[in-house]
């Protein structure tokens, strides 16, 4: 039994919130790297006072507030990380009818309902995986290859009137070819990925970064840039303007998705919102980015709230996250209050991320009506090149550069970028035959 002080657990949340928005914010910098320090300085923290356990709380607050905080860049910069590369798409779209504090919203609101969704599904689904764990462990690969399949048979493209009935054969080979680029890329990138010599070096330096800043951020800005694009006023908005329905299914979806991968070992929260964007259903309106946005960002909570149940409930850590909090607190040793407590943390950290989000999304989307938008796109662009190249040296500078010129192929061939996620879809799928 843990005894547990009202005091230290407050400045615990507090302190992995404060660290949940420098990691959200700031791209490049992952939940990860902070757990990993974490863990490196519990001895320094245990002599002044702050037992384990509220080590591991300040790692839980941290990657709860990050899934909520993560959007912004991805919306505003279009600097993804591999949660929110697909949410670029959708939440750019959105920014450019002057409706970017609404994406932030949006996003806000579908990771907090994640939270209410989880911990309504968390006992069944924790039943039902604790029976069916062993049995789908074997056929991982499987079920990858047919989201892969589902990804590419559902491409129709831009369809145009007069083009005939069997156009959509064509942008499906596109999708195909798409998928087996970038994930030739992604396997180049992983097999070589000890070339990366960065200059500045926190945490273990991820070859994700310049794979997916390339792919999913500039190869957005370039073409912004190439059509001279401008950010129109942003509205001011204080309201959903999306159907309640519509608001609840994306959420219910992306926490099914968010749930379902956090039990899979190797998979991460990428292919969660892969999922989600497979069961959304695709209009070509407004509200189908908007119901994404819902999705996508539930997905991502969704899935670190389920990563601590899996851990409770089977033993096994999904994520680095959670790696390092078994390593803290050692699961055999929880008993059922430890789990509560934890789950408490998740609810507080996640009204009071909720509010800021909405809050920082209301207050860039404002600045961004003052700028010169085609200005900012360029110094994003150098930005995420010069990050490239210092996190990740000039190994990582050039699968970046390759990124980007992939990334613009979805573009031009008139398809869903979500095939680009090939990059990473297609090494787990080989790691697991």
């Amino acid at each position: 039994m843990i005894e547990i002080s009202l005091t230290l657990l407050l400045i615990s949340i507090f302190f992995g919130f404060f660290l949940g928005i420098i990691s959200g914010l700031t791209p490049g910098i992952h939940v990860n790297n902070f757990a990993l320090v974490l863990v490196a300085l519990s001895p320094f923290f245990q002599g002044i006072g702050f037992a384990p356990f509220y080590i591991a709380v300040v790692i839980l607050s941290n990657s709860i507030a990050h899934t909520f905080l993560d959007i912004i860049p991805s919306v505003f910069l279009g600097a993804p990380e591999a949660d929110t590369a697909l949410a670029v798409l959708p939440g750019h779209a959105l920014l450019m009818e002057g409706r970017g504090a609404e994406a932030v919203r949006l996003s806000a609101l579908g990771s907090a309902g994640a939270v209410v969704v989880s911990l309504i599904m968390a006992l069944p689904l924790a039943f039902f995986f604790m029976n069916i764990y062993g049995t789908i462990s074997p056929y991982i690969g499987w079920i990858l290859v047919l989201i892969v399949i589902l990804m590419i048979a559902t491409e129709n493209g831009e369809m145009v009137e007069g083009q005939g009935s069997l156009v959509h054969l064509k942008f499906k080979l596109y999708a195909l070819l798409l998928f087996f680029i970038s994930g030739m890329l992604g396997i180049f990138a992983f097999d070589n990925a000890a070339l990366m010599q960065p200059l500045i070096t926190f945490g273990e330096p991820s070859i994700l970064l310049p794979l997916l800043s390339g792919i999913f951020g500039a190869s957005m800005l370039v073409i912004s840039l190439m059509t001279k694009s401008e950010i129109p006023p942003q509205q001011k908005t204080c309201r959903f303007a999306l159907p309640a329905k519509r608001i609840v299914r994306g959420m219910v979806t992306g926490s099914a998705a968010g749930s379902f991968v956090a039990w899979l070992p190797g998979v991460s929260s990428t292919v969660g919102t892969i999922i989600a964007r497979l069961l959304v259903r695709e209009e070509k309106d407004t509200d189908s980015s908007k119901e994404f946005m819902v999705s996508i960002s539930s997905a991502n909570t969704a899935n670190a709230v389920f990563s601590l149940v899996a851990l409770y409930i089977i033993g096994k850590a999904r994520s680095g996250a959670m790696v390092s909090i078994d390593k803290l607190i050692n699961v055999n040793e929880w008993d059922f209050s430890v789990i509560i407590v934890l789950l408490i943390v998740i609810v507080y950290v996640s009204v009071i991320s909720y509010y800021t989000t909405i809050y920082l999304g209301d207050k860039i989307s404002g600045f961004l009506s003052t700028i010169n938008y085609s200005k900012l796109c360029a110094a994003v662009l150098i930005g995420l090149s010069v990050m490239a190249f210092m996190f990740t040296g000039w190994f990582g500078f050039i699968v970046f550069l390759i990124s980007t010129s992939v990334g613009m192929i979805a573009s031009y061939a008139k398809i869903r970028k979500t095939h680009a996620m090939g990059v990473i879809m297609l090494p787990v799928i080989l790691y697991f035959f």
